[in-house]
Parts: C-alpha cells; structure tokens; sequence
C-alpha cells in the first residue's frame, strides 16, 4: 500500500482511447450498451459498468476510490452536499422505530436532522455528554440502532474517543458513523479505530478552495450497499463536475492540510494570552481540554480554532466588521481564512440552552484558517480586536 499522498496523486480513472494524462470531465446523463444482454446483466448487477450518472459515473467513481484509499474503507457514495451525506448515512440504515445515540457537539444542520426532521418518521435520538462516557450505557434503549459523533466538533472543537467509540458501538451492537469532516482523511481515519460508517462534507477542506459542493458516505460494503440503493432511489447524487473538481483537489489536500495546521497552530499560540479573549480553543494546544487525546488520534490539530471574546454578541460582531483581509461567510477550509459567528448564523436555530449545552457562546468567533501568511492572518485579527474594544 503506497502513503496517503500517492495514493490521492496516482488512483485515476482508466484511460480512455484518447490516452489522457489527467481524468476528462464525463459529462452525460447516461451510458450506451453493446447489446440488450449486457444493458440486463448490468442492472442485474451481474457485470460492472456505467448506466446512468444518477447512479455512477468515472469523475464519481475516481473521487470514491481516492477517499477510501484515504480513509481505509472499502466502499463509499459520493452526495451533492455534505447535508445529502449525513442524511443519507442515516435514513439509509435506519427504519421507523429506531433510535439514535449523537453526542451532544453537532453542526446545527444535523441537529435539525435528528430533532425535527427524523421524528417525523418515528426516529428519535438522545444526546450523551462526552465529559461523562460511563453514563452512556444508561442512554441505550432496546431500539438503539446507530451511535453519531462527529469529532473535532463544529464549531467548539470538542475531541471524542474514537477508540472508545468503537469499543462501545461493538459492545451494544451498534453502527458506529463518525463525521470526520474538520480532520479530513489525511489527518485522522474513524475506520481504523471501528467506524462502520465515515461522513465528509467534501465542501469544506476537501475541495479546499471554495468552489462545489460535495458529500461522501464510505465505510464496510454492506452497509454501504444499502445508502447506495438509497441512493439511486431519492437522488442526492453528486454532478461530475463536482466529482472531477474534487477528485483533483484530493491531490493537493495533504500539503494544503500541512499548512493549515502549521497557520492555526501559530494563530493559536500567538492569541492564547490575549486579554480581549476570554478562551482560545485548539486541539493540539495544551491547554485544551482533550489535547492528549487529539495528539493520539490525529495526525495535526487541524485548520479550525475557537476565540472566545469578551463582551459578547455586540463585541463579536464589532470584531467581525472590523475585519480587512479575513472572509466573512459560512463555509470553512477554504485556502482563504474565514469567520463566523456561531450563535447567530450556522447553530441559531439552537436555542440558547442547546448552544450553551455544545459550548457555544454568544461571543464565540470560529476562524478557518486559511493558506495566508500566519503573520497577516494575526495581524488582521490584532487590528480587530483593538478596534473592536
């Protein structure tokens, strides 16, 4: 088996006749047959191959191969959107009456998911803390089908155990699906430690540049077997374009990741002290709370930290229009570095005690950061945080 980088670098399409050095763009509805018989044995599932782009295509096709390599799965679907890979890892495996175990610390979209939009189908769900794993088996029920966790968390950076993770899903018989979208492949796999099921929006640090929206559902075969004929039958499938894009940015993403990380681990460091701030959250500072677990399962602490300001909304949204370089906008893992303010825009729908639960205060900044020098980085920081006083 070739390292992470070669294998993102040199898993490609076939060639066509055409013997092109790079994967061209597939842009078709569908795929023609030799003969009646092969266009039945296809659909049959009895020989591989291209039917309709709705439910393969090559540019998909080569993304999937690429993220599996990376995350050492064995098979996976790629979605149009990080929010079709999340619902479709569930709503595929799971039936009316099942239950799910989350951890507390999600992305808001997938809160909505598991409060208001599952329920409706009689899926309910419990929330555990991670501070307290021993009371997790008292929040298993007889219908407990899936544990959730997605870890570092979005946005308050909360680490779990992936070990214990897996040893608790495989005690109580449960599908283990980690959201391993802040890591990214290159920088920890959910598979080694005894996930089942590995979600990415591929939106984020994937694509890496901001351009297309994507999702990718990977883990065992025969679960994914299931989300792929869910798949096929409700439709969230990925464009080719957006495939190619990705795929593309697969090649890239461990030097960009190492950059990343080095930028946020300075801006991290550098802010840590600073009196406007009443916290600075990091995974691979000390001072974070799981710091010896984050060095454990990770490679590097990741491209996303956590300010906490003094003085609450008002002073955070003085601080955000104070910005000059840093992006304001929803999205992360862009090469560009990039804010948001949680508790107003991407988690506020949460009520206040649901955002308080997942440490999220109102004047909690999340910065992406991106692929600028560190220095100019921290210096547009440093020149918000003194005008915003």
């Amino acid at each position: 088996m070739s390292h992470f980088e070669t294998d993102a670098i040199r898993l490609n399409a076939s060639k066509s006749n055409q013997r092109e050095h790079s994967a061209p763009l597939y842009l078709t509805s569908s795929f023609t047959f030799d003969s009646a018989e092969e266009a039945r044995a296809m659909f049959a599932e009895e020989i591989p191959g291209n039917i309709y782009s709705r439910y393969a295509n090559p540019n998909s096709t080569e993304l999937i191969e690429k993220v599996c390599a990376a995350e050492d799965t064995e098979d996976g679907i790629a979605t149009a959107s990080g929010m079709a890979a999340m619902f479709g890892s569930m709503a595929a495996l799971l039936q009316q009456g099942d239950h799910i175990l989350a951890s507390r610390s999600l992305f808001g979209s997938t809160h909505q998911l598991l409060t208001r939009v599952f329920p409706k189908w009689g899926i309910r769900s419990t929330y555990g803390d991670i501070s307290d794993y021993k009371n997790w088996d008292k929040l298993i029920q007889p219908n407990t089908k899936m544990l959730f966790i997605e870890t570092p968390s979005n946005p308050g950076l909360e680490i779990i155990d992936l070990e214990w993770a897996g040893q608790f899903a495989a005690a109580h018989n449960l599908i283990l699906v980690v959201d391993n979208c802040f890591a990214t492949p290159y920088l920890q796999q959910p598979a080694k430690w005894g996930a089942h099921i590995v979600t990415h929006s591929a939106t984020k640090f994937i694509d890496g540049q901001g351009r297309v929206l994507g999702g990718l559902i990977l883990g065992k075969k025969e679960l994914i077997q299931e989300v792929q004929f869910f798949s096929r039958h409700t439709g969230p499938s990925i464009s080719p374009f957006n495939a190619w894009i990705l795929a593309k940015s697969m090649e890239t993403l461990a030097v960009r990741m190492d950059r990343h990380c080095a930028n946020a681990l300075a801006v991290a460091e550098y802010f840590q002290e600073n009196t406007d701030l009443d916290f600075v959250k990091y995974p691979f500072l000390k001072s974070h709370p799981q710091h010896d677990l984050a060095k454990k399962q990770m490679k590097l602490g990741g491209g996303i930290i956590t300010l906490t300001l003094k003085g609450g909304i008002a002073r955070a949204q003085r601080f955000i229009d104070q910005l000059q370089m840093i992006s304001v906008t929803a999205n992360l893992g862009d090469s560009r570095s990039i804010i948001t303010h949680p508790a107003s825009t991407t988690h506020s729908k949460l009520s206040e005690e649901e955002r308080a639960k997942v440490g999220i205060s109102d004047g909690l900044i999340r910065l992406s950061v991106g692929l600028e020098h560190q220095e100019d980085i921290i210096k547009d920081v440093e020149r918000a945080l003194e005008k915003s006083r």
